[in-house]
């Protein structure tokens, strides 16, 4: 199954000696330094049984290069662990490969390595991928100043919203309107480019996988500061906005649901024109939605000020 599968994937990068050895040789380039990042995706919990393998592949590589992205870093190369369940069978592995290998061209990065096994549990698919950032350039969590203010790229609450409608919610959308919610859940779009383009302008990054009040929590809480949004402005697609406007309890789960995988950023509103210039260039959707300030916490305000209580602050993995 290496062979056949995986050693076609390793080809271009010369220190993976086809998968032949255990071991892969990286040479980092001067001037640059490596940025790691690693997740799991797990049968039941991450995607549905029932989800085509080739966007279950394609999400596996996406949740990491948003990762990268969110650092600033230019993907380079990954590792990839498999342990696949008893009952997997051979056409489920080549379409799975075969979305790995289109995202590998899409988005210049190449498999270096990993390990595959079986299990009797629920197949479980982890990636790491590693990129490549200017030395002493990665964006971090830790850096927002106050008085920044928050940027968001694309748009917030579709890949909740996506799961919800896989599991049988959201009845009452358009056809196209669930079509394109499932999209966002099972493909999301890591915003690679814009995410380099942000170095220098940036002082703290994120992206949305938890959800958005919880990771932007994790950005103030390493930078010691307070977050404020204003819900208004959250960035919403039609499907969303449609959905939010029949059933007003779905706010909850656009804020805090996570799948989104957008770029969530601070940075000096005196540079906003041309930060707007460089999501412009990438043809991306950026919008400010609250601004850093002094104390700790992320205050959601509505219209008229008020801080908007939520039931939960984001995705839990324990």
């Amino acid at each position: 199954m290496i062979a056949r599968y995986l050693a076609p994937l390793a080809k271009e990068f010369k220190g993976a000696f086809e998968l032949t050895d255990d071991t892969a040789v990286i040479r980092s380039e001067s001037g640059f330094d490596i940025v790691a990042t690693v997740d799991t995706l797990v049968a039941g919990v991450h995607f549905l049984n029932s989800d085509p393998p080739t966007s279950i592949g394609k999400k596996l590589m996406r949740v990491n290069l948003s990762d990268l992205a969110a650092m600033g870093a230019k993907p380079h190369l990954y590792l990839l662990s498999l342990a696949l369940s008893a009952d997997t069978d051979e056409a489920w592995v080549a379409d799975f490969v075969a979305g790995l290998a289109e995202d590998q061209e899409a988005f210049g990065i190449k498999l270096a390595g990993g390990d595959t096994v079986s299990t009797p549990g629920p197949t479980t698919l982890t990636l790491t991928a590693l990129g490549q950032v200017a030395a002493g350039k990665a964006l971090l969590r830790s850096g927002a100043e106050i008085g920044d203010a928050i940027y968001v790229t694309g748009t917030i609450g579709d890949g909740a919203l996506g799961l919800a409608v896989l599991n049988g919610g959201c009845a009452s959308l358009s056809k196209h309107m669930r079509e394109h919610l499932v999209a966002r859940y099972r493909l999301p779009e890591p915003r690679v480019s814009f995410g380099g383009d942000l170095i220098g302008l940036a002082h703290a990054a994120i992206d949305v996988s938890d959800g958005l009040v919880a990771d932007l929590g994790h950005l103030a809480e390493q930078s010691g500061r307070s977050a404020s949004v204003d819900v208004a402005r959250i960035p919403l697609s039609e499907a969303a906005e449609t959905a939010c406007a029949e059933d007003r309890d779905l706010l909850t789960a656009i804020l805090t649901g996570g799948d989104d995988y957008e770029l969530l950023f601070t940075g000096d509103a005196a540079k906003e024109a041309e930060i707007l210039s460089r999501a412009k260039r990438c043809n991306l959707r950026l919008t400010r939605i609250g601004r850093i300030g002094e104390g700790e916490g992320v205050h959601i305000l509505d219209k008229e000020g008020t801080q908007v209580s939520l039931d939960e602050q984001g995705y839990r993995h324990f």
